[in-house]
C-alpha cells in the first residue's frame, strides 16, 4: 500500500481487535457492510492502519485494494493516527489570500513536524482542510473544538501555549 508510514507504530490491543472481530462478524454477509466496519473499527483505533484494514478485508472476504480505495477516498476515513490535540488549518481560497500558508508554517516549525502528521509523543497532529465554512473569521485555525479566528504568525505560539 501506498501509505505514507506514521512514526507511531500501531499499537492495537487485544480487546480492540475482539471489538472489530465482533463488527466483522455482524457484517460479514450483509451487502455494502465494508463502510458500516470501516467507520467502527475508526471508532475502536482512532484510525485505520495498514493492519487494521487487513483485518477488515480478511474478516468480510473482500479485496485488501477495495478496502484501501475506500479508506483513501472518503475524507471523513484516516489512515494515520491523531493527536491528542488535532490541529486543522484552513486553506481555502479566504483563508490562504489573508495567509493562512504562513499559520500553517509557523504551526510546522513550531511542532516540528509535516502537515498530516503527529508528533512523536502523540500530543498534536496538524492537517490542513480546503474549507471550514468561517470565511468570515479568515484566516481560521482550530484546534480540537476550539476555533481561531484572524489568525496571524505572531499568534502561534500563543495558542499552543493554551494546550501545552
Amino acid at each position: 500500500m501506498a501509505n505514507k508510514k506514521t512514526l507511531i507504530p500501531f499499537q492495537g490491543t487485544a480487546e480492540q481487535e475482539a471489538q472489530l472481530k465482533a463488527v466483522i462478524a455482524e457484517h460479514k454477509d450483509m451487502a455494502g457492510g465494508t463502510m458500516p466496519v470501516m467507520q467502527k473499527a475508526q471508532e475502536i483505533y482512532g484510525y485505520l492502519p495498514e493492519e487494521v484494514q487487513i483485518m477488515i478485508a480478511e474478516g468480510l472476504g473482500v479485496p485488501l485494494e477495495e478496502v484501501y480505495g475506500i479508506s483513501t477516498f472518503y475524507s471523513l476515513y484516516n489512515l494515520n493516527p491523531k493527536g491528542e490535540h488535532k490541529i486543522n488549518v484552513c486553506l481555502g481560497t479566504a483563508c490562504y489570500v489573508k495567509g493562512s500558508q504562513q499559520i500553517l508554517d509557523k504551526l510546522e516549525e513550531k511542532l516540528g513536524l509535516a502537515t498530516g502528521s503527529i508528533t512523536t509523543d502523540g500530543r498534536f497532529s496538524l492537517d490542513a482542510s480546503r474549507c471550514v465554512g468561517a470565511c468570515g473569521l479568515a484566516p481560521v485555525m482550530i484546534i480540537d473544538d476550539d476555533v481561531y479566528g484572524r489568525v496571524t504568525p505572531d499568534m502561534v505560539e500563543d495558542i499552543l501555549a493554551k494546550y501545552a
